[in-house]
């Protein structure tokens, strides 16, 4: 199965950069490229900033397919 690193995939989406994202979060922008490619992770207090400067879900930081989940939440 392919590596799939959540916070690239929703940078992405989002339309953001890892420079602006470290901008955001006042770190480092190689931290963020770290996180992006999995060769370390935020801790949690940075996890709970992102979901919030991405609009996001902290679940969908962790969640591979968290639409399909949330789906399938639904029709049960």
């Amino acid at each position: 199965m392919e590596d799939i690193n959540r916070l690239k995939v929703l940078l992405v989406e989002k339309k953001r950069t890892s420079k602006w994202l470290a901008e955001q979060l006042g770190v480092n922008p190689t931290t963020v490229s770290k996180w992006c490619t999995n060769s370390s992770q935020p801790d949690l207090s940075n996890l709970l900033r992102i979901a919030d400067l991405l609009d996001v879900d902290i679940r969908e930081l962790f969640v591979r397919e968290y639409k399909r989940h949330l789906l399938s939440q639904e029709t049960k």
